[in-house]
């Protein structure tokens, strides 16, 4: 593993996906630990900043131009927006199926599934994790 590609590819992606990886396993953690309290709040609400800081930060990466200079993963990137604000909604109003439910499919869909997709040759990450360019 080496993180010189991340470094030579600028700031933006650098910072997009070491606090993707951030949110990743706080997530993790998430899962684990139990549910309501004052330590799944606190970390909650840090992983919700990280998530908004790689949905927002997305708007500065334009690798793949399809619609301007935007593409699907920007669409993605509305959506975590909306799901994290509904999501903590959810939370506040006691809807905590509901909360569970969003925060769940955030973490499967727009980390663990759009990440994966970061490993495919020729991507960042995947120089990162396996080597080459």
């Amino acid at each position: 593993m080496t993180l010189t590609p991340l470094w030579n590819d600028g700031t933006i992606i650098a910072l997009h996906a070491i606090v993707a990886i951030g949110a990743m396993v706080l997530g993790a953690f998430q899962f684990i630990l139990p549910k309501g309290t004052p330590v799944h709040k606190g970390l909650g609400t840090l992983w919700v900043t990280l998530m908004v800081i790689v949905a927002v930060s997305s708007f500065w990466i334009h690798e793949f131009k399809i619609f301007g200079p935007f593409s699907a993963i920007h669409l993605l990137s509305i959506v975590v927006l909306f799901y994290l604000f509904s999501g903590i909604r959810a939370a506040r109003r006691g809807e905590i199926s509901k909360h569970k439910h969003q925060m769940s499919q955030l973490y499967l869909l727009a980390l663990l599934i759009t990440g994966a997709f970061t490993l495919l040759p020729g991507r960042t990450m995947h120089a990162v994790m396996f080597g080459g360019s």
